[in-house]
């Protein structure tokens, strides 16, 4: 099996989504820029940690963040998810073919 960049690009994304702070993190940039600070307080983190967890998610390029003097302010790139669930959309077809299937079967079972 050959990889190729999609796939890098992919396991970036997953692997910053595997996380639940990271996705927490995102839900909280969903309703607009913010602090690092401000996205550290609900987290019980300290920025240093925060950052640990933002750089993975800029890594992926789900998050940009810009410097004003010394404030960081990070705001959501939601442009790679839409290779994610294009990817899982691939697998939602498979699973609604399976389940009409098992309709299927359960429905000529009962005759």
């Amino acid at each position: 099996m050959i990889l190729d960049r999609d796939d890098d690009h992919l396991d970036g994304i997953f692997g910053a989504l595997a996380n639940r702070t990271r996705r927490a993190l995102l839900r909280h940039l969903a309703a607009g820029p913010a602090r690092v600070g401000e996205l550290a307080k609900p987290h019980g983190m300290s920025v240093a940690a925060i950052s640990k967890h933002l750089f993975v998610l800029e890594s992926a390029g789900l998050i940009a963040r810009t410097r004003d003097g010394g404030v960081q302010t990070c705001l959501l790139n939601a442009g790679p998810l839409e290779s994610a669930s294009d990817w899982i959309s691939a697998y939602r077809t498979f699973w609604s073919g399976q389940l009409v299937r098992l309709a299927d079967f359960a429905e000529s079972s009962g005759d």
